[in-house]
């Protein structure tokens, strides 16, 4: 009986794109970069995605709630243009 070895994947190096930009803490009010963490139907993007720690990536949920709540940021599911029933 034979063992197959799987071939590896490459693996991609992981970019903090709140340390590439040099922020300590996420405000709910810099839409532009919160932005960058929500898909384009308005989800919360994942840490294996964005490539964030797990402090960053709570501080970043936690200001894209905010933002959602104050206003600024869609929730998800909400298509720009259409009426609520």
């Amino acid at each position: 009986m034979s063992v197959r070895r799987r071939e590896s994947a490459t693996v991609k190096k992981r970019r903090n794109l709140l340390k590439q930009l040099g922020i300590d803490r996420v405000d709910y009010k810099d839409t532009s970069t919160l932005r960058q963490f929500i898909s384009e139907r308005g989800k919360i993007r994942s840490r294996t995605v964005t490539g964030v720690t797990v402090q960053q990536q709570r501080q970043v949920a936690l200001a894209i709630k905010t933002a959602r709540e104050m206003a600024l940021l869609p929730y998800p599911g909400q298509n720009p243009g259409q009426t609520p029933r």
